[in-house]
């Protein structure tokens, strides 16, 4: 069984994680992919660092015999489903998502039973039983894409992010029925704050994840997935930005372009509501624990594993024939 957080010290104390880490990775051919929401120490132990898109493609690739996925549940389960002979492991099985516990499976298929003659595509940011009835998966850094492959006059369902699904409607073009789901965290960055923040530092940039609600999108000079932020930031002149996405991402700007000042959107109130409590579960002592006890483990039962699997690929091949 799993031991609870509070034991985590005793076990631990004492061990350098990061030797350790990397000896336990050397033992057993483990590979750890890490969000880049995740602590920075979990980030600097990682042998990946991505979006959801990169992700995938790393868990769909890995020879590695086990995956340590440092990220949310529904990750981890996306590693299981493209790589069902390996051993998928969680630091914390607590590390959920309020995006994906918005859209229930039961609901959600009696949503699409009301819309027959519509393409599914869900957002990869939803459970495993989600994906099962979903055409195919998207990410927010191929969304629109994705969108864009299919005949002009195909009916489409999008899921479960309706801000993510206002977007990709608005840039290209298509009607959409939405599922109406939405994440935690990007939907309470503050317009006004950040109007406030920009008379501050006029010069700054302001960059935001597609999940943010419309508002906050109209200020954005840049809008894009966590990793086309991070590339926006390092490749463009500018010196300051205001970063519209949970904060863990604000390590890898800073790591890649030092000289530059990078600031956290504010919330509508005065907690760090920008970081996600999910993400955060996890840490460099569990990481260590999970690898060392292999557990907690994650299963996808066949039933479900089989057409989930077949609604990635479908992104997985659509996405390397558009060269993303």
């Amino acid at each position: 069984m799993f031991k609870p957080t509070a034991t985590f010290r005793n076990e631990t104390a004492g061990l350098d994680l990061f030797e350790e880490i990397k000896r336990l990775k050397e033992e057993k051919n483990a590979i750890i992919l890490a969000h880049y929401y995740q602590d920075s120490d979990i980030q600097d132990i990682a042998d990946y660092i991505g979006d959801s898109l990169g992700l995938s493609q790393q868990a769909a690739s890995t020879n590695a015999d086990m995956i340590v996925f440092a990220g949310v549940h529904f990750m981890a389960e996306t590693a299981k489903i493209l790589s069902p002979s390996k051993k998928v492991v969680i630091p914390d099985l607590r590390a959920g998502c309020s995006l994906a516990d918005s859209c229930p499976p039961d609901q959600f298929k009696a949503f699409c039973d009301q819309h027959p003659d519509h393409t599914v595509i869900s957002y990869i940011n939803c459970t495993a039983a989600i994906k099962a009835i979903t055409d195919i998966v998207c990410t927010s850094s191929n969304a629109v894409q994705i969108v864009q492959s299919l005949p002009a006059d195909e009916k489409i369902i999008f899921a479960p992010d309706k801000n993510l699904g206002r977007y990709v409607m608005q840039k290209t073009g298509r009607e959409m029925v939405l599922w109406d789901g939405a994440c935690m965290v990007h939907e309470i960055f503050s317009r006004e704050k950040i109007i406030k923040l920009k008379e501050r530092y006029p010069s700054a940039l302001v960059i935001a994840h597609p999940e943010c609600e419309t508002p906050v999108l109209e200020l954005a000079n840049f809008i894009g997935s966590t990793t086309a932020l991070l590339k926006f930031s390092k490749n463009n002149p500018a010196t300051t930005f205001i970063v519209a996405t949970e904060s863990g991402i604000l390590y890898q700007m800073v790591k890649d372009s030092p000289e530059k000042t990078f600031i956290p959107a504010p919330p509508e109130n005065n907690c760090a509501c920008n970081d996600c409590p999910h993400m955060k579960l996890n840490t460099l002592e569990k990481i260590y624990l999970c690898m060392k006890n292999e557990e907690p483990s994650i299963d996808v039962e066949e039933a479900i594993r089989i057409p989930a699997e077949r609604s990635i690929r479908r992104m997985l091949d659509i996405s390397a024939k558009l060269g993303l």
